[in-house]
């Protein structure tokens, strides 16, 4: 049986976590986009370096590759995986959760 305390205690902490994360997150690309405003280079820090560097990425139209292309083939090369995934939302306080 689950203990309805254990799961709340844990889904808080995993909002917390989250929460913690996104800062950490907003303070790193603050940092790093103050860098790459230097421009390309290596950057040293005492224990790590960071490297800015330009780069091409080719990305394919994905609209116009349906429109070309069939229902038929695009069917027989796709490949589908299985996924299991946890997502958290946070929810009013005064709400009740199922």
């Amino acid at each position: 049986m689950i203990e309805v305390k254990k799961v709340q205690r844990k889904v808080d902490r995993i909002a917390e976590l989250a929460a913690q994360i996104a800062e950490l997150n907003a303070e790193k690309k603050q940092l790093t986009d103050e860098l790459k405003n230097i421009g390309e280079g290596k950057y040293y820090g005492t224990e790590h370096y960071l490297t800015v560097a330009f780069s091409e990425r080719a990305t394919l139209d994905m609209k116009a590759v349906r429109a070309k292309l069939t229902h038929q083939f695009i069917t027989a090369h796709t490949r589908v995986t299985e996924s299991l995934s946890a997502t958290l939302r946070g929810y009013h306080k005064d709400a009740k959760a199922a």
